[in-house]
């Protein structure tokens, strides 16, 4: 069985390798072994590849924060999945061809939703949902503003933002990414830059902006709290930057803006197991419906691991990059 491992910290193209681990050996009482279909690569796994996010404290170490796939094989006691169940998996080893897992780390998700989505729904569709949900009382017309808007989480927030009949306004590095946001039903793209907030407000005028979705930290997060309306809240979400985040005195006093950060290991991964099935229940549905889906720009076999690495290290993409194990 093929499964990549990195050796240790460092430049993930060059730290990580595929390797033959054996046979998994069947499933224990309370295990299934799952067939890999996809594996999606997520920023989170370079950042725990370069050592920038919490991880597995000893190396080698498998990777794959994402995966989804077919029950092979069930344990006697588990009578929750059986064989030929399509899951996600919870667990965070999914670059492999097949794993071994306690049957708590599957959800069994629907059939008629495509594969490469499938194995992406795990951690950007909740995040955006969640963040949109959790945060602030928005109502209809009420204005949403994000960087990194041509990530996923920025994709899937630009859509189910559109469906509540929010408006976004999406901040991006490179003008090339206006039309493909503006397709996905963005109102709004501006660059980022100086002065972003009269920008927005040149634009959009007095509309309340209540809530900000910050992947970046540092000036990005400043750059947000700059456009928001008194009483809103920047939610930090992501490492991208590698800088601290920022909101002024003048923005929590003055202005009354607040700033939270979202983890979602800790949003819904602690929560009681109900509240995770009906979590990705609604995913799945929104899937189903088109409302929630990420590009994808290329596919690669687990043996061309340096070249997936390389192709998903690349600033200018136009959707993620997945393994596909055993398609």
């Amino acid at each position: 069985m093929k499964a990549i491992e990195f050796v240790r910290h460092g430049v993930p193209h060059e730290v990580c390798r595929c390797v033959d681990a054996g046979d998994i050996g069947p499933p224990g009482p309370r295990e299934v072994v799952v067939a890999l279909d996809a594996s999606a690569i997520n920023p989170a796994d370079l950042l725990i590849i370069e050592g920038r996010y919490p991880g597995p404290a000893e190396l080698p170490a498998r990777v794959g924060i994402e995966g989804t796939g077919h029950v092979e094989s069930t344990g006697d006691a588990v009578t929750e999945l059986a064989t030929g169940d399509r899951v996600m998996i919870l667990d965070r080893a999914n670059w492999a061809e097949r794993v071994r897992i306690d049957a708590t780390q599957a959800i069994r998700i629907p059939d008629n939703i495509d594969v490469l989505q499938a194995a992406m729904m795990k951690a950007n569709p909740p995040t955006a949902l969640l963040m949109l949900r959790d945060y602030a009382d928005l109502e209809r017309g009420d204005w949403v503003i994000q960087n990194a808007a041509n990530s996923a989480v920025g994709y899937h927030v630009i859509r189910l933002a559109k469906s509540r009949g929010l408006h976004t306004i999406n901040v991006v590095r490179r003008a090339s990414l206006v039309e493909p946001l503006t397709a996905a039903g963005a109102d709004l793209v501006v660059l980022e830059g100086d002065d972003l907030g009269r920008r927005v407000r040149k634009e959009i005028g007095s509309a309340p902006v209540r809530l900000g979705l910050d992947a970046a930290g540092g000036g990005a997060c400043l750059a947000l709290a700059d456009c928001l309306s008194d009483g809103g809240t920047v939610v930090n979400y992501g490492f991208l930057s590698g800088e601290p985040c920022m909101i002024t005195p003048h923005h929590a006093i003055l202005h009354d803006i607040s700033l939270k950060g979202f983890w979602l290991v800790r949003r819904l991964f602690r929560s009681p197991r109900e509240d995770i099935e009906k979590v990705y229940a609604e995913v799945a549905q929104l899937i189903a419906e088109g409302i929630v889906r990420a590009p994808v720009e290329a596919t690669y076999d687990l043996t061309d691991v340096e070249r997936a690495l390389t192709h998903a290290e690349r600033e200018r993409r136009s959707g993620k990059i997945l393994f596909t194990p055993n398609r």
